[in-house]
């Protein structure tokens, strides 16, 4: 059995749009519902979701027949962390909080199995088909994509050297810490923000690696694309929910 295909991490280094969602709802159900939407990628969130390792497990099993590849986002750049979510499956992960380089290739390292990093080795684990995708152990580390999140002025002082880190294959900006970072919180849309959003998608994709980021605002979702942003979460499954049951509701209660 061989090992499939990274389609995500294919597709960034080719510099192709995709177009994600991000899941917070904690729920197999709901990830198996969007999963055929008809996205490129959702992001299971673990960080600001109550989702712990085996509902992530639930949620990769759910969404595996869809359209949309599974990134995993661990509650923090955390080896233990990072070990746990490739062992059950993950292939991309998003790591939080990288304020450097020696961060972003802290995170690097622990998605690779020695000598090249940290890994700790396991050769039955669902990753591997249970032991029977032949030779896992050497071909996980050219399949595995490690995307990291830069989300404070600090960090953004330091982005060309944290997207000159091999084996990060994607820079993703959080647009509300960030706005935190410059003062402005709640308030991504503040010109200062953006400005800097606007400039950090421009250097990633001059480093030759993907930008990502988050916005539920449609005209906004153009205009980071039109900045050169190629991996962009669009919605947010909470969200949308919330919308909708509160529009239909005001339908009989107005």
């Amino acid at each position: 059995m061989d090992l499939p295909r990274n389609t995500f991490k294919a597709g960034m280094a080719a510099g192709k749009l995709q177009i994600g969602l991000w899941c917070s709802l904690c729920s197999p159900i709901a990830a198996e519902l969007v999963s055929y939407s008809g996205f490129d990628w959702l992001l299971l969130d673990t960080e600001h979701s109550p989702n712990e390792v085996p509902d992530i497990l639930g949620q990769l099993q759910a969404s595996a027949r869809g359209t949309a590849h599974a990134i995993v986002r661990p509650a923090w750049n955390d080896p233990v962390l990072i070990k746990r979510y490739l062992d059950i499956g993950a292939e991309t992960l998003l790591l939080p909080y990288v304020q450097n380089a020696q961060e972003a290739m802290r995170a690097v390292e622990a998605t690779r199995y020695p000598p090249i990093g940290i890994r700790g080795v396991t050769g039955s684990g669902r990753a591997s088909r249970f032991g029977r995708v032949t030779d896992y152990l050497k071909k996980a580390n050219d399949e595995v994509c490690v995307l990291v999140q830069v989300e404070t002025r600090e960090a953004l002082g330091k982005l060309d050297e944290i997207a000159a880190v091999p084996g990060v294959d994607g820079v993703f900006i959080g647009p509300s810490d960030l706005s935190a970072s410059f003062g402005h919180i709640g308030n991504p849309a503040h010109r200062e923000v953006q400005a800097a959003i606007e400039d950090a998608g421009k250097r990633i994709r001059a480093a030759g690696k993907g930008a990502g980021i988050l916005t539920g605002n449609e005209e906004e979702a153009r205009r980071y694309i039109g900045w050169g942003y190629n991996f962009i979460a669009v919605g947010t499954d909470l969200v949308l929910l919330a919308r909708a049951t509160d529009t239909l509701a005001q339908k009989f209660k107005s």
